[in-house]
């Protein structure tokens, strides 16, 4: 429903002009259910509800949301979903592997995502969407900062454009 919103024709808009777009859980599920990224968000393999911070290694450190982080760099970020198992075709992982658009992997597959995927970008590289939740990860008293440079990056772009 979310992706048939009104709302959602200005951010495509928007997303087509390089704006940035971020969708991080239920979000990434309304880019893909939108078209924005390819595959969709299927139940965890376990059934059950995920609430935890885990591993993530950084695959590509190139776009304008991972700039601040190495390849190959692990970090923390939370995770809390019932709906996070990413899944989309050989093809289309294929691509998405191939082309470099795989942003974030799970270290330890927590909800049976395939190819281990927790992150992935549009081609342009300006549309991210994450499963793992990043904003929960930018202040010490919450547990860590892992996931701060992540914004960061994002807004340098902005004041940059």
């Amino acid at each position: 429903m979310a992706a048939n919103s009104p709302v959602m024709r200005g951010v495509k808009q928007h997303a087509e002009r390089g704006v940035p777009v971020l969708g991080i859980c239920n979000g990434f599920q309304v880019l893909t259910e939108a078209g924005l990224l390819p595959g969709a968000l299927m139940r965890n393999a376990s059934q059950n509800f995920i609430c935890r911070t885990v591993p993530l290694k950084v695959e590509n450190s190139t776009s304008l949301f991972t700039a601040g982080f190495a390849s190959g760099q692990t970090i923390d970020i939370p995770v809390a979903h019932h709906d996070g198992n990413y899944f989309a075709d050989e093809d289309t992982l294929d691509r998405l592997e191939g082309e470099g658009r795989v942003a974030f992997r799970y270290v330890e597959n927590c909800n049976g995502s395939r190819r281990d995927i927790a992150g992935v970008l549009n081609a342009a590289g300006n549309v991210l969407g994450m499963m793992p939740h990043p904003e929960r990860a930018v202040d010490p008293a919450h547990g860590g900062t892992d996931g701060l440079a992540l914004f960061e990056n994002a807004l340098r772009s902005l004041a940059d454009a």
